[in-house]
């Protein structure tokens, strides 16, 4: 059993790694309806703390657990849905699901990229790829590439 108090020490820790990102998984335990009655918090903390273009993905752990579930399937995925949240229950005692919600995580996030509303240039946009001069070196050599006329 987790005690309220566990809930705000994670939550109090946690809310400096929402700033500058790209994407969260908010994790509950199928099991605990304590930890499904968090999911509010976490959630506002998320959308405050993080930029409008933060891909939140809804985790419902420990699915191996299902004898013993507290909170039913249907419920959390109406809840994701009218919160803009992709939804999974996973266990990672079995590994259901666990590689299915990063992917699509990484998959809404690039879609974001590649759709113009998360610009992985500006400062504070969760993304890092790579050498930074290289990329710069690389648009250089582009620019100057299409300067370059053989007429």
């Amino acid at each position: 059993m987790h005690s309220a108090a566990t809930f705000k020490c994670f939550r109090s820790a946690t809310r400096s790694y929402y700033r500058g990102s790209a994407g969260a998984l908010l994790a509950y335990d199928i099991s605990c309806r304590e930890s499904y009655n968090a999911l509010t918090n976490w959630l506002r903390d998320a959308r405050t703390l993080a930029s409008s273009s933060l891909v939140i993905f809804l985790m419902g752990d420990k699915k191996d657990l299902d004898a013993e579930r507290e909170v039913k399937f249907l419920k959390t995925s109406r809840f994701a849905q009218e919160n803009d949240m992709l939804f999974l229950e996973t266990s990672p005692m079995t590994g259901e699901n666990i590689e299915e919600t990063f992917l699509k995580c990484a998959r809404s996030i690039l879609a974001k990229i590649e759709s113009g509303d998360l610009d992985p240039e500006r400062m504070g946009s969760g993304i890092q790829y790579g050498d930074a001069a290289l990329r710069r070196s690389q648009r250089q050599q582009a620019k100057t590439e299409k300067k370059v006329c053989d007429c």
